[in-house]
């Protein structure tokens, strides 16, 4: 299926260009003296003073094509996990994707429980959260939905890291707040994937680091990010240029300033590994005007992420998930539904490969069980909703039947209508199709927000048993013992 373009050619060249010329003109500050020592070496000049950095349209020019080229290298890992998605590393198609993937996760703070309470989350929620992750099948992917507000931060994301691994395994991207984070979460991750060659063969629990907008690449995340590419891992930067406070409130000047910080990015990184594995990641919004929040859902937002997909997919050639499936919305209400839902199928529909992360309300700062449910039916709903094939053939066209049935009858008898049903019709435990009297006497039954809620609560708990063998657990919690050790 051909996917949605927003731009044209010359537009997604012109956004390329004005990204190259703020790098060079503007520049970015870098407040790191090791990856400033690594961009004067790639041909940037540096103000040392104050670690800005001005890219030269060549440099950048050369990076490009070298992240460009790189996508061509089919001995390179084909797709890692990300936080929100996923990315893939290797050429593929402009196209859209029916089988995009849908992932979870978000490190949240805050859990809206099933009791209807806003609290800090617990590992109890965490537990809970990813066993109630594991038997929804339509996620593929996930982090931790909440962490621990008990852990100490500058442990946090090593322990949630091996819980995580323990008890699934659809392991997404996770969270980094320290670049020695990189190394202990690395070992965990080897002792998950057997080995060190099957850790960089097929790369899980990777983090990221962010630029802050405008044009600042901060040092715990610059070092992260180096950290990353060092140990030859895939890397791409997220930037979250909000108009009109930390971008300009127009679309094209969001779009070509998240470009150009995530294009600094790039130079970074073959500056630092000339092998290295980078591609580029912009995540494009508005600033509400009422409130002064970044806008992680709403109809203005959806034309930017459809656009930020094609800009990255089909003229970089860097083919990306997105934030999708979000919603500024504090209730389990329309405004949810009506972000949600045209989060993913917008972005899909331009390209994307994936979506998430699922199951958040309140601008994602809070996790709930009952809205991952209701995320979880609507992904279904839009996967549904993007199958092209429509079969044609004596069978499916059906002639022999309208003509045994005549004028005036019923199909509702026929084998033909029990056999086929299944097939076309889109099934759902919460999208029902009643006359309105017995909808109302059966609401309970019916609505999506109590159905999903009594959903949730039969799948919120503990799991059973970890998903690895007793072997790795001691070998896990060993490093999680090391590295609270190691910042006692």
């Amino acid at each position: 299926m051909e996917p949605i373009r927003i731009l044209t050619p010359d537009q997604m060249y012109r956004i390329d260009q004005a990204a190259r010329k703020i790098l060079e003109q503007t520049g970015m500050i870098i407040d790191s003296e090791e990856a400033t020592t690594y961009l004067k070496k790639a041909g940037c000049r540096v103000d040392s003073g104050s670690n800005r950095v001005y890219f030269p349209a060549k440099v950048t020019a050369e990076a490009v094509e070298r992240m460009r080229k790189g996508y061509e290298d089919f001995n390179r890992p084909e797709r890692m996990a990300v936080r929100y998605s996923h990315v893939r590393f290797q050429k593929t198609s402009y196209q859209v994707h029916p089988d995009f993937t849908a992932s979870s996760g978000g490190f949240c703070c805050f859990i809206h429980d099933l009791e209807g309470n806003r609290r800090p989350a617990t590992r109890d929620d965490v537990l809970c959260s990813i066993n109630m992750i594991n038997h929804l099948d339509e996620i593929a992917y996930t982090g931790l939905p909440v962490a621990d507000q008990m852990i100490p931060a500058k442990i946090r994301p090593v322990v949630m890291a091996a819980t995580l691994v323990m008890y699934t395994h659809k392991l997404g991207g996770i969270e980094t707040f320290d670049k020695r984070d990189v190394y202990w979460i690395g070992e965990i991750a080897k002792i998950v994937a057997g080995s060190q060659e099957n850790f960089l063969r097929r790369p899980i629990l990777v983090g990221y680091a962010e630029t802050r907008s405008p044009l600042c690449f901060d040092r715990n995340m610059v070092e992260i990010f180096m950290e990353y590419i060092k140990l030859g891992l895939p890397q791409t930067v997220d930037t979250m240029p909000a108009g009109g406070t930390t971008a300009p409130m127009t679309a094209a000047g969001i779009l070509a300033l998240g470009a150009a910080e995530t294009l600094a990015a790039v130079v970074l990184g073959f500056a630092v590994r000339e092998d290295g594995m980078v591609a580029m990641d912009i995540n494009p919004s508005f600033t509400d005007m009422t409130s002064g929040l970044f806008k992680y859902g709403g109809a203005d937002r959806n034309h930017l992420l459809m656009a930020r997909v094609q800009l990255l997919s089909e003229y970089y050639g860097c083919p990306t998930g997105v934030h999708g499936g979000k919603t500024n919305s504090c209730f389990y209400n329309e405004h949810a539904g009506a972000e949600k839902v045209s989060s993913m199928l917008m972005p899909v529909l331009a390209g994307a490969v994936g979506i998430g992360t699922l199951g958040h309300i309140e601008n994602a700062l809070t996790f709930s069980p009952t809205q991952l449910v209701i995320d979880h039916e609507l992904v279904r709903f839009v996967r549904r909703s993007l199958r092209s094939t429509i079969e044609v053939n004596n069978e499916t066209l059906a002639v022999d039947l309208i003509d045994h049935v005549g004028p005036g009858g019923t199909f509702l008898e026929e084998d033909h209508t029990a056999i086929n049903f299944r097939k076309e019709l889109f099934i759902s435990p919460m999208f029902s199709t009643l006359p309105w009297d017995q909808a109302h006497d059966r609401q309970s039954e019916v609505d999506t927000e109590p159905v999903a809620r009594e959903l949730a609560r039969t799948l919120w708990k503990k799991p059973e048993s970890p998903v690895l063998n007793p072997e790795q657990v001691r070998a896990i919690e060993q490093v999680v013992q090391a590295a609270i050790a190691e910042r006692a």
